[in-house]
């Protein structure tokens, strides 16, 4: 009898980290056009004109309401909700019992007790079980990614970005935009019907986020691309989008801190054995046998700042005592640009080549890691790295030693897997290569780094 849980398909294969080692999945799915006109051109927009992302098909959206929302929220997230009200959104970052990250997401906090979650699936999938079986007053409506959803999905979700974006957004709604901070919701006009916006962006970069019924969608789409022609907007296939993080500095995929511990059980044997938890892929240099290994805390992926304990919630006495210890640190990685021609040179001639670099993402697993070392010690992990045509350099995010963080620092980063490679059937036979690195600042991106969260 096939696996009905999470926890049934782990007993099933050994052991977590074997059944990610060797999930038929590959990277995560941006089920959108790869390009529109060229990734190169669609990357230089969000710095040098202005871009449009399409959302509105890869991320899990989930309504929460009832009068336990904020306190389901509260119980279960690092962040303080003192004033959460509505007009506000969040990154929320839940953690395990253990104070590791289970994932983050975006709340919007639509109207009183309604609350949309946005982002990929662990976050969501943890907080309608916590909703479902803590006894809270809250009801659940999911509204799955496409890869997963036979229906037409309620929203569309777009972002604008890039230097030219607010001239752009201004003409569109027809005079100047309202006054609308970081991580707050206000209201403006595109093809004369009322949209709400977000400030907040993939790439850093000015610009606002903005949704609605997703029957409005194409007309939406329609006006924007021609109110942006004059100034340069270019809409972004998912080959640039998947690179947009590299400049904002944001991990799209922690390892979710669930699959071991006898607290987190419960929800392991309620998670389907079909699951984003129970498929999700595991690649890359960082090798453990112990799933614990891959964990990540709030301060490892930059969220140190958001965790507050002003409040009692899941793990809180795990990060009170993590607080006080040496964390490793959120930077970017810029790759020796001598070391990754190498590795496409092995493509040629005679010899086993490198593992293959994907233009203009490298990601060939849901949760990537690779090693970072120094001196032939481990001292950290790099996951998601692709090229960057605005500063023409092969990046990577990272979290590495505090001692070994300061920008400017030499390391080096394994890229490719033990023995050859896994048997996962996006994995071809390779040799592993080291690249020399450089520590830089993260975010990458000045605009997001100094300007962005205002």
């Amino acid at each position: 009898m096939p696996a009905r849980s999470l926890e049934e398909k782990i007993r099933e294969t050994g052991s977590p980290v074997t059944m990610m080692r060797t999930s038929p999945v590959g990277a995560y799915v941006y089920p959108v056009p790869a390009e529109f006109s060229n990734w190169r051109d669609e990357q230089k927009a969000w710095r040098e004109t202005a871009v449009l992302f399409d959302q509105s098909v890869h991320m899990t959206d989930v309504y929460f309401e009832g009068p336990d929302v904020v306190r389901l929220l509260s119980e279960t997230g690092v962040n303080s909700f003192t004033n959460f009200t509505p007009g506000k959104a969040k990154q929320f970052v839940p953690v395990s019992h253990d104070g590791h990250v289970v994932g983050d997401a975006i709340l919007f906090h639509l109207t009183q007790n309604r609350v949309n979650v946005v982002g990929r699936p662990p976050v969501a999938n943890w907080l309608e079980f916590r909703a479902r079986t803590g006894g809270y007053d809250v009801t659940v409506e999911r509204d799955e990614r496409s890869v997963a959803n036979p229906r037409p999905r309620r929203t569309y979700r777009y972002q604008l970005q890039g230097p030219n974006a607010i001239r752009i957004l201004e003409r569109l709604n027809g005079g100047p935009l309202p006054d609308i901070r970081f991580f707050n919701m206000g209201e403006i006009a595109i093809a004369g019907r009322k949209v709400r916006a977000l400030k907040h962006g993939m790439a850093g970069e000015p610009g606002l986020e903005f949704w609605g019924p997703s029957e409005e969608g194409p007309e939406i789409r329609a006006a924007v691309l021609e109110a942006g022609a004059e100034f340069g907007l270019r809409p972004s296939g998912f080959r640039a989008y998947a690179t947009s993080v590299l400049e904002a500095g944001w991990i799209p995929s922690p390892m979710p801190a669930i699959y071991s511990g006898e607290a987190m059980k419960p929800y392991r044997e309620w998670l389907p054995a079909d699951g984003f938890e129970a498929m999700a892929s595991l690649g890359g240099s960082f090798y453990s046998k112990n799933v614990e290994d891959y964990y990540l805390t709030p301060w490892d992926l930059g969220y140190g700042h958001v965790v507050k304990f002003d409040h009692d919630f899941i793990g809180r006495e795990a990060l009170e005592k993590m607080a006080g210890e040496p964390h490793r640190t959120k930077v970017t990685l810029v790759w020796n640009s001598e070391d990754v021609v190498r590795i496409f040179a092995s493509l040629f001639g005679e010899g086993e080549p490198a593992k293959y670099l994907e233009l203009p993402a490298a990601h060939y697993a849901t949760l990537p890691y690779d090693r970072v070392s120094v001196g032939g010690k481990t001292a950290g992990i790099s996951t998601y790295s692709g090229y960057n045509a605005n500063e023409r350099a092969w990046l990577s995010l990272a979290m590495i030693d505090e001692r070994h963080s300061k920008p400017g620092t030499e390391v080096t980063l394994t890229w490719g897997e033990e023995g050859g490679g896994s048997p996962r059937p996006v994995v071809e036979r390779h040799v592993q290569m080291e690249v020399r690195a450089t520590v830089a600042p993260c975010p990458y991106s000045p605009v997001a780094r100094e300007a962005y969260r205002v």
